[in-house]
């Protein structure tokens, strides 16, 4: 019951907040939805740092790896899982469960929501509707990290697509409904190609939505049931352009900056920290083990992708006077980190165990940057912010000197940025290294392309600082406007400054969780392609 109280934690505070009277006109009607808001998103919080006491303290049962009917399921250590018939005439069942894989994120969600939450003080009018679809929002993206019904996670996985849609649209800037529009239709295209693979797979199993009973067939575990290898071609594909558009990657990218850019801060900082996590977590729980031998035969062209990502928006980020949209593309690169972890599976080495292991650094790598670019970006779109609110300008051309003017924003920029340029102490640096290194096993000509991104991410994040921090006085508009961080802006960015830190210092916190996850879905994959070349690699 754990896991559904989480899920639908916030969509009760946006349930409670309908019946509530609008704040518009009304300041002490405005502080009570706020309020209602932000004990939401704490409660949600806590719970899931309860579910992660739990999880570490080995407190939760086990219980997805029974057998089913037709077959067995995928065991990867989920906990407290909840199984429920929701339409039996489908075969569709409620779902939920949690593993060491999922709970990173699902305490990433609930941490950035909060923050979020108290950053958006700024918002003044339509509060009501504002903070009802930020916390249906939040349902969404803690249903699609915990569900295990493909069905049902595609239904979390749409949730989501409306809030944010009417978040950027209505409280967006200047040209909000071009960047909602195209964040729709982008969105929408891939989750018609997710749809489409669903239904193949529902199909070719003889009727099933279990994610771990799917990747029971692909990867062989079921006896008399398999998924052909061009079958897994096809929904490999198929889900993986539905995916790279929220990862996201070049070419599927460009909604990103423009939906950054046009978003209010909060809104930026969730899409930023959290959404763009679903496109790489999707990429592991359900495309690879459902299609390893999909998977396997994309390797080249995934870590081309993720390479290309990794440059493109290294260079693009260096030519970009917009403060906001700089820190858009430096998304798009540092998410090519991920694309490139999960990929780089060397089949053809002759030590194989040597390699698994080698491929696990990967992938652990890019779950890590996951959760690191989840905590940096944020800091970036919220310093970006408070700088925004105070001169109503992004122009690094007539930045500079703000050391002087603004010391504690200074410092505090200072760690963010540099926990994102990788420096090694912050959270930014272990999954870029665990990257790097596992890249090298897979080919040096993809690690030198790599580490070539490492090196323009410092470049344009140590520009960036020297064109906004430094100088001898700010050379903008609205000089005068440039006060000290208040103490709410105080507390939202030492939040972010202590966790960069702490993640980054102590990285064992989400390794010791994602240890035994990762080993299980990458020894799938691998004994299922062994047994695909030992058979005569025939259909």
């Amino acid at each position: 019951m754990l896991l559904s109280w989480i899920v639908f934690a916030p969509l009760v505070g946006a349930t409670a907040l309908l019946l509530l009277p609008g704040g518009d006109g009304d300041e002490s009607r405005a502080k009570t939805i706020r309020r209602v808001a932000l004990l939401t998103g704490a409660a949600t919080l806590a719970l899931t740092l309860l579910l992660g006491w739990q999880f570490a303290a080995g407190e939760l049962a086990a219980g997805a790896g029974a057998t089913v009917e037709g077959g067995e399921r995928f065991d990867t250590g989920m906990r407290a899982v909840v199984d429920r018939p929701w339409i039996p005439a489908f075969g569709i069942r409620y779902f939920l469960g949690v593993d060491g894989i999922s709970l990173p994120f699902v305490i990433l969600t609930a941490f950035v929501t909060l923050l979020a939450l108290v950053a958006s003080r700024e918002v003044v009018q339509k509060t009501k509707a504002y903070y009802v679809l930020v916390l249906t929002l939040e349902t969404g993206l803690l249903g699609v990290f915990l569900a295990l019904d493909f069905f049902l996670f595609y239904v979390f996985w749409e949730v989501m697509l409306l809030p944010m849609f009417f978040l950027i649209g209505i409280w967006g800037g200047e040209r909000r409904e071009y960047a909602a529009l195209k964040f729709f239709l982008y969105t929408l295209l891939g989750s018609v190609l997710m749809l489409i693979a669903m239904l193949m797979l529902y199909s070719a199993s003889g009727g099933s939505f279990d994610l771990l009973h799917l990747a029971a067939i692909g990867t062989g575990s079921v006896e008399g049931q398999a998924f052909a290898p061009s079958f897994q071609s096809i929904v490999f594909w198929l889900l993986l352009v539905g995916f790279a558009i929220k990862l996201p990657a070049v070419p599927v990218h460009t909604w990103l900056p423009d939906a950054h850019v046009e978003a209010p801060t909060p809104i930026s900082m969730l899409l930023a920290g959290v959404l763009l996590k679903m496109g790489g977590y999707a990429l592991l729980r359900v495309a690879m083990p459902i299609c390893p031998l999909g998977m396997e035969a994309a390797t080249g062209a995934l870590c081309v992708i993720g390479a290309v990502s990794i440059l493109y928006g290294a260079f693009v980020a260096l030519a970009q006077t917009d403060f906001k949209r700089l820190v858009a593309y430096s998304s798009v690169s540092h998410m090519g980190y991920v694309l490139v972890g999960l990929a780089v599976w060397n089949t053809s080495a002759a030590t194989s165990e040597q390699e698994l292991d080698l491929w696990r650094l990967g992938v652990s790598g890019a779950v890590y940057q996951m959760i690191a670019h989840g905590i940096t970006s944020v800091g970036m779109f919220y310093l970006v912010g408070v700088l925004y609110r105070r001169v109503h300008h992004r122009d690094l051309t007539k930045m500079g000197g703000l050391t002087g003017r603004m010391p504690v924003y200074s410092g505090l920029a200072i760690v963010v940025f540099f926990a994102a340029l990788g420096l090694p102490g912050l959270c930014g640096f272990v999954g870029e290294a665990f990257v790097t290194l596992a890249t090298w096993n897979y080919s040096p000509t993809l690690t030198g392309f790599v580490a070539a991104g490492v090196v323009l991410t410092a470049g344009y994040m140590l520009w960036t600082l020297q064109r906004v921090l430094l100088g001898p006085e700010y050379r903008g508009p609205q000089g005068e406007s440039l006060r000290p961080l208040d103490v709410t802006e105080k507390a939202v960015t030492s939040a972010l400054v202590v966790a960069a830190v702490v993640f980054g210092i102590f990285p064992q916190l989400v390794l010791s969780q994602t240890e035994q996850p990762v080993e299980a879905i990458t020894a799938a994959m691998a004994e299922a392609f062994d047994a695909y070349e030992a058979g005569g690699a025939s259909e």
